[in-house]
């Protein structure tokens, strides 16, 4: 018995690292190829300059500080999302067909990795969408298109999750579930939507974006380990495998920008598996520069709305240092650091938590 629990260890071990590092080789094919139809088809790029009509105002600082990106092509983050779907299906394929070997395998689950990957590519589809109308100067989609985007796909997911997988709960650290009932569908919108958003504006620096997603998915694949949901962590290690790849290309002097196709199906991805292992709760930590970005963004907005005055010079809080002078390497990797801190201490918290029987609760 214990020899069989030990290979049986080894074979996860072998299928998660094996799908990650063939994840890194799968994008970095995939991005040689995309980078070229990149360079080819949509060369001007996304323009980096905000309207003063969008819900930003003027924005003469960020405008200058990015002014020597204009024309880097956009969209890069489609190769990650594409990756991933890509092995899911291959293996998925392979085990119907071959079975024994492939079957072990095969990470496509209903219950664990179904509704993240089908989110993963319709996010990243709908993103694409917008990135495609930003690059041929259509503008993209506005704020309020945006969210209602993002409330669709949200509200797509609510439905499996509260119909399908009849989850009603949310946890507690440290004091353990509390029935909501219905009020779950919102308290899922919530989460994916303000994960996607905030995200969306960690997007601005080189590789700022792709390390940051790479510490969140490190710290909620340790903690699906955790809870023995193997298919979970090779499918967030194929995505790490992949953004790897990505980070290849996109840091410092980054050949393309995420996009986002990538941004908008790595966050609502990143927040529906956190909904699964029911630890949502700890995404604030998890995702602690996330958090920071978006609340420096409505800090700004308010203030320039209610006060006509700034807080920071611009926002996200990111290009606040830029405007002081930061070299862009340097803030990225400090954001990093910091991320990689903060997802840490909510790994910590969730182990500590998971141990506590629930009788000293």
């Amino acid at each position: 018995m214990g020899i069989n629990s030990e290979i049986f260890s080894i074979l996860n071990i072998v299928k998660i690292f094996g799908v990650a590092t063939l994840a890194f080789f799968v994008n970095l094919i995939i991005t040689h190829f995309w980078t070229k139809i990149l360079l080819t088809y949509f060369k001007p790029g996304k323009s980096v300059e905000r309207d003063k009509d969008t819900f930003w105002g003027e924005t003469p600082i960020f405008n200058a500080l990015h002014k020597k990106k204009e024309g880097t092509p956009t969209m890069g983050g489609m190769p990650i999302w594409l990756t991933v779907a890509f092995l899911a299906m291959l293996f998925w394929f392979l085990a119907r067909l071959f079975g024994g070997f492939w079957s072990s395998i095969d990470f496509l689950s209903r219950k664990q990795t179904l509704l993240p990957l089908g989110l993963l590519v319709l996010a990243g589809v709908m993103g694409m969408v917008d990135d495609v109308l930003g690059v041929f100067k259509k503008g993209g989609f506005k704020l309020k298109k945006r969210l209602i985007l993002y409330f669709v796909v949200a509200s797509i997911g609510a439905w499996w999750f509260y119909f399908k997988l009849d989850i009603t709960s949310i946890n507690i650290p440290f004091y353990g579930d509390v029935q909501v009932g219905w009020l779950y569908v919102i308290y899922f919108m919530i989460i994916t939507v303000a994960t996607a958003f905030s995200m969306n504006e960690t997007d601005g620096l080189d590789g700022l974006s792709g390390g940051v997603f790479l510490t969140m998915f490190g710290a909620l694949a340790a903690i699906a380990f955790d809870q023995g949901r193997i298919d979970m962590v090779t499918f967030l290690a194929a995505i790490m495998g992949a953004l790897v790849g990505f980070l290849w290309f996109n840091i410092y002097p980054a050949r393309f920008f995420m996009g986002d196709t990538g941004v908008m199906s790595l966050g609502f991805t990143a927040a529906v598996v956190a909904l699964l292992t029911d630890t949502a709760l700890l995404l604030p930590l998890i995702a602690i520069i996330p958090l920071i970005e978006s609340f420096s963004v409505i800090l700004q907005t308010l203030s320039k709305k209610i006060r006509k005055k700034k807080i920071f010079p611009s926002t996200p809080i990111h290009h606040t240092f830029e405007a002081l002078g930061w070299p862009e390497t340097q803030i990225t990797m400090r954001f990093w650091m910091i991320n990689a801190i903060g997802a840490i201490i909510g790994l910590i918290i969730f182990l500590v938590d998971s141990k506590i029987p629930p009788l000293f609760r």
